[in-house]
C-alpha cells in the first residue's frame, strides 16, 4: 500500500470520526504524490434548530418582512378607533354572547374582521383564528381569565405567549410586584392582553389591545376595549369603548397582582404575511 494511499485511508476515517461527532463542517488536505495540496469538504454539518424561533415564527421569516404583520396590527387598531369614535362616548350593549361590546368579544371581533387578509408564511393555506379563554373547569391553579386555550399555529393561531405574570405564593408581596412591572414593560404596541383581575371598575377576566409599546418615559401603557367601564341599564350590561387610555404600569399590577391571579401578554408571530 503506497504512502499516498494511506494518506486518502487516513483522510476519510478521520472524517467519518467527525461525521459521527456532529462536529462543524469538515474540509480535509492531503498531499499528493507530486508534493501539492488538495483540499476537500466531506460534508456540512446539520444546524441547530431553534424551537423559540419556531414558536415566535422566526423561522420562517429570513425572506419576510414585517409589512404585512405591521398591517395587520394597523387594521386592528384603525377599526378600534372606527369603532370608538362610532360610539360616539355612549355606553354599548355588553350583555349577551353576541354583543361585540362584551370585553373579550370586542377584541375577537377586531381580528376576525381584519384576520382574511392575512396569513402565516409557515402555513399559508391556513385561516387565522383567535383562541377563546381557556374554560373555568380548565383553571385548576389559578381564576379564570387570565389565559387563552393552547391553539397551535398549524391550526391557525398567529398568536404566541410573549410574556406571562402568575402570582407566586412563595414570594412574598413585594417580590411578586416587581416581577409584575417588569411583566408589563414589554408591552408592544398590537399585543393581545388578557388577565384575571379586581380593579377599579370591575372583577374578573378582561381582555383588551396596547395601541402603544410601554413607554419608560412616563412609566405607562396605552390600549383599546371595551366594558372595562360600564353600568346597568333596566336589568342589561352596558359597556364604554376606549381608545388610547392610559396608565401607570401600577395601575394594572394593582388588578392582578393578586393570589391566583395574573395576566398574560400574546403577541402576532413575526411571520405574518399577505393572503394573496
Amino acid at each position: 500500500m503506497t504512502k499516498w494511499f494511506q494518506r486518502l485511508v487516513c483522510a476519510f476515517l478521520t472524517a467519518a470520526f467527525l461525521m459521527g461527532a456532529a462536529l462543524a463542517d469538515v474540509v480535509i488536505t492531503i498531499t499528493d504524490p507530486d508534493g501539492e495540496e488538495v483540499s476537500m469538504q466531506i460534508f456540512e454539518s446539520e444546524p441547530e434548530v431553534d424551537e423559540t424561533a419556531e414558536e415566535t415564527g422566526e423561522a420562517e421569516t429570513a425572506d419576510v418582512d414585517n409589512a404585512a404583520r405591521d398591517a395587520f396590527i394597523d387594521d386592528i387598531i384603525s377599526l378600534a378607533k372606527e369603532k370608538y369614535d362610532e360610539a360616539g362616548g355612549r355606553a354599548r350593549r355588553a350583555q349577551y354572547s353576541g354583543d361585540i361590546y362584551v370585553c373579550k368579544n370586542f377584541t375577537v371581533y377586531l381580528f376576525k374582521q381584519n384576520a382574511d387578509k392575512y396569513r402565516m408564511a409557515e402555513f399559508p393555506d391556513v385561516e387565522l383564528v383567535i383562541p377563546d379563554n381557556l374554560p373555568k373547569d380548565q383553571c385548576k391553579e389559578y381564576v379564570y381569565g387570565m389565559e387563552w386555550k393552547d391553539v397551535s399555529a398549524e391550526a391557525g393561531n398567529p398568536f404566541y405567549a410573549a410574556a406571562e405574570f402568575r402570582y407566586d405564593a412563595d414570594k412574598s408581596k413585594e417580590e411578586n410586584w416587581e416581577d409584575a412591572r417588569e411583566f408589563l414593560k414589554q408591552v408592544q404596541r398590537g399585543d393581545y392582553f388578557q388577565m384575571a383581575a379586581n380593579y377599579y371598575y370591575g372583577v374578573g377576566a378582561h381582555s383588551m389591545i396596547f395601541t402603544e409599546d410601554y413607554d419608560p418615559a412616563t412609566d405607562t401603557v396605552t390600549w383599546c376595549d371595551s366594558n372595562m367601564k360600564g353600568e346597568k341599564r333596566n336589568g342589561e350590561r352596558y359597556g364604554y369603548v376606549q381608545f388610547d387610555a392610559n396608565k401607570e404600569i401600577d395601575w394594572f399590577v394593582d388588578a392582578f397582582c393578586r393570589k391566583k391571579h395574573g395576566a398574560t401578554i400574546y403577541r402576532l408571530r413575526d411571520d405574518i404575511i399577505y393572503n394573496d
